[in-house]
């Protein structure tokens, strides 16, 4: 049984679906979750985060497993302990569960490497960020209601910069899922899959749009004169959707009129908020399979 979750690729399609069915009977109330009182979880970000740590919390109190918040700004590395020697004090706490955030993106497969205790990838660098990308299937899976087979998706932004990015690019087309990568050309990764810098153009042929967060802290150097800039030619407006009943999401934090205009955010085919409800129970079924394995 999976003990650790770095990438999208350690779940199977069967387990993913398995996953998603659980966090449906979750989300219905269809079976009570398991009770994971005895159960102590730890989340250790390294990187801001406002909903995947409000999420996993919120995931950890629904099963009654006690969690807690590292503060890493307070913690010994910053008086030159090794982050190794950090992970193996913590885990000797009588730890079950380390859910882990950090900046570069080896640090996931190195924390699972060192590890003995369950272990979720909450992002990592530009790599990956697999529970997201999770969800987000869960959102479509739900939406389209099991029929993703051919469905075609853009997805708008830094996909350079982007973990959620990169975890979805591997993920969907598992479940037929058609992707093309809507970026300016210094925003676009080597890839296989088709590409345009066009975002018109993509909005004419595809069934749902992700948006993604212009990651400037992850920038080198300046690539627009301005987000302002940027946004001219790739913000999502309500005008290029017209009526057509295209379901639009993004993983969050939204740069408001960057990434998307706030009309466009007010819109019923705005999954958003969709995302981040069902994002919880996909983290709740995440968490009863690492933990009773």
């Amino acid at each position: 049984m999976l003990t650790q979750l770095v990438h999208t690729q350690n779940l199977n399609n069967s387990e993913i679906l398995a996953l998603l069915r659980r966090a449906n009977a979750l989300l219905c109330q269809e079976t009570a979750p398991l009770n994971l009182r005895a159960k102590n979880i730890v989340a250790l970000f390294f990187e801001n985060s406002t909903r995947t740590i409000a999420s996993f919390q919120s995931a950890a109190a629904r099963l009654q497993a006690h969690f807690s918040v590292f503060n890493v700004q307070k913690s010994s590395t910053s008086k030159g302990e090794s982050l190794l020697d950090t992970l193996h004090n913590i885990e000797a706490m009588g730890v079950d569960l380390i859910i882990a955030r950090h900046h570069h993106s080896s640090s996931a497969p190195y924390f699972a490497k060192h590890l003995k205790c369950a272990f979720i990838n909450a992002g990592s660098g530009t790599l990956s960020h697999p529970t997201q990308a999770l969800l987000d299937l869960l959102t479509l899976y739900n939406h389209f209601k099991g029929a993703l087979e051919g469905k075609r998706i853009a997805i708008v932004g830094d996909i350079k910069n982007s973990r959620v990015a990169n975890s979805n690019m591997e993920l969907l087309p598992r479940f037929g899922m058609q992707v093309i990568l809507v970026a300016p050309p210094h925003f676009l990764p080597p890839t296989s899959l088709p590409t345009t810098h066009s975002l018109q153009e993509a909005l004419q042929e595809v069934d749902v749009v992700m948006g993604l967060r212009t990651q400037t802290e992850r920038h080198s150097l300046q690539t627009y004169g301005s987000l302002k800039d940027y946004a001219k030619d790739f913000c999502l407006r309500r005008a290029m959707l017209g009526d057509r009943q295209i379901p639009l999401l993004h993983p969050g934090p939204v740069h408001r009129n960057i990434d998307i205009e706030d009309a466009l955010l007010d819109d019923p085919r705005c999954l958003v908020l969709e995302q981040v409800k069902l994002g919880v129970f996909l983290r709740m079924a995440l968490m009863e399979g690492l933990l009773t394995s």
